[in-house]
Parts: structure tokens; C-alpha cells; sequence
């Protein structure tokens, strides 16, 4: 499944995936997906630390998430294709669409980015339209890539994360033993 070169090609594309999980081994299952992820990159990889978040929008009751971003390079066709193969990876952790909103999962991979692509499909809105209210993306984005614009703001990220105003609780936890990504700055 691998398909890294030595190089950015000509067509690689910046491309910002968030990962939670709050369901099963959490920390576990982001981590082996930060790796999954780090094998679809072209050149530079960064990911965030893992935090413990707050559930937000989901059912009453729901287990907290553990959360991460990954920045890298990807060499995509289209946005779509990207999601599909973020949408396997789930259903590869065990993701099944459960019929209630939120419900808990083993894993949900949002992209957030996709170089400076603005647009909203019946399947895709980019960047990630809710990313820009929400600390449990924000934060370990400004991890990822501080200095990358988020599209439409003329806003880097660490700039829109540090003016974030939100009551959710973010942990951040340490790395689990064997995880071999490249921390950011």
C-alpha cells in the first residue's frame, strides 16, 4: 500500500487529515493510523501529539476521544479520491455508519485540507467546514502546521488556533512507546 517516492512530485498536494477515536484501543488505533498515514505521504510528514478531548455534538454519555492531525504531503488525484482512501482506512479500524449521529467509533479521519481547494460537493465541503469552532482540531493542527494559511482566512493556523474560543477539555497525552512519527516544531 505504500506508494512513497524520494521527492515531492509535481503533483503532490498539502493535505491536513484529522483522526479521532473513541471507541476500543484509542490510542493504539491512531497511532498505527498516523503511521498508515505517513506511508501514503510524499517528502515531509508531521503529526501532532495525541490529546484526550471532550466529546462534542455526540450522543450523551459518549467516552472522550483521543485526537491527532497529520500534515504532509500527499500524491491525490482529486480531493475525492483522497476521502475514499481515508473512508477504507476506517472501515479497515472497524468503522461501521451507525445509524445515530456521532455515535462512538473506532475511528473517523476528516480531511481538513487540501492544499488551497475551496469547495463544497454533495460529499466533500473543503477545508473542513466546522474545523475552524472546534479546539479538538485546532489545537493539535497548530501542532502540525503552525505556519500553513488556512484557505479563505489569509490566517495561519497557529494564529486562528490561539484566538479559539471554546469550552471543550483537550489532555494532551504522551506518546505511546514504538510510535515513530516526526513531532512538530
Amino acid at each position: 500500500m505504500a506508494w512513497r517516492v524520494g521527492s515531492i512530485s509535481t503533483t503532490a498536494v498539502r493535505v491536513l487529515v484529522g483522526l479521532g477515536s473513541n471507541r476500543g484501543a484509542s490510542v493504539d488505533i491512531v497511532s498505527r493510523v498516523l503511521e498508515d498515514l505517513r506511508e501514503m505521504s510524499v517528502g515531509e510528514f508531521r503529526a501532532s501529539s495525541l490529546w484526550r478531548t471532550s466529546p462534542v455534538d455526540c450522543p450523551p454519555g459518549s467516552a472522550d476521544f483521543v485526537n491527532a492531525v497529520a500534515a504532509f504531503h500527499a500524491d491525490a488525484r482529486s480531493p475525492e479520491w483522497l476521502l475514499s482512501r481515508l473512508k477504507a482506512f476506517e472501515g479497515r479500524y472497524g468503522r461501521s455508519m451507525a445509524p445515530i449521529r456521532n455515535a462512538p467509533r473506532e475511528l473517523d479521519l476528516d480531511l481538513l485540507l487540501f492544499g488551497d481547494v475551496v469547495r463544497r460537493t454533495q460529499r466533500l465541503t473543503l477545508p473542513h467546514p466546522r474545523a475552524l469552532a472546534r479546539g479538538f482540531v485546532m489545537t493539535p493542527a497548530a501542532e502540525a502546521a503552525p505556519e500553513w494559511t488556512w484557505p479563505g482566512t489569509g490566517r495561519t493556523i497557529a494564529d486562528l488556533a490561539r484566538g479559539l474560543m471554546t469550552d471543550e477539555t483537550l489532555t494532551r497525552l504522551t506518546e505511546p512507546p514504538g510510535v515513530a512519527v516526526e513531532r512538530a516544531g
